[in-house]
């Protein structure tokens, strides 16, 4: 994925929440509230998941999948 709107979107959408987001792909895990970690991950049509704990996990996993969808990007959230 080139495309850097996305990647600046996701970022400043996760440092909202107080939860640990977190994208898995393959065998990696990125923390997504890292822009330089996206960056460095979100290239090709990988699929990935995208993993959410905390206090405020659901409103976090509603959010970042609206961008998700939004970019047409592969990824699961993962209950």
């Amino acid at each position: 994925m080139s495309n850097n709107a996305a990647i600046v979107e996701l970022s400043q959408t996760a440092n909202k929440f107080r939860s640990s987001i977190v994208l898995q792909a393959e065998n990696k895990y990125i923390d997504v509230k890292s822009i330089l970690g996206l960056f460095t991950t979100l290239v090709g049509s990988h699929s990935y998941e995208l993993h959410v704990h905390g206090p405020d996990a659901a409103e976090a996993k509603s959010a970042l999948a609206e961008i998700f969808a939004k970019y047409n990007l592969n990824v699961k959230v993962v209950d």
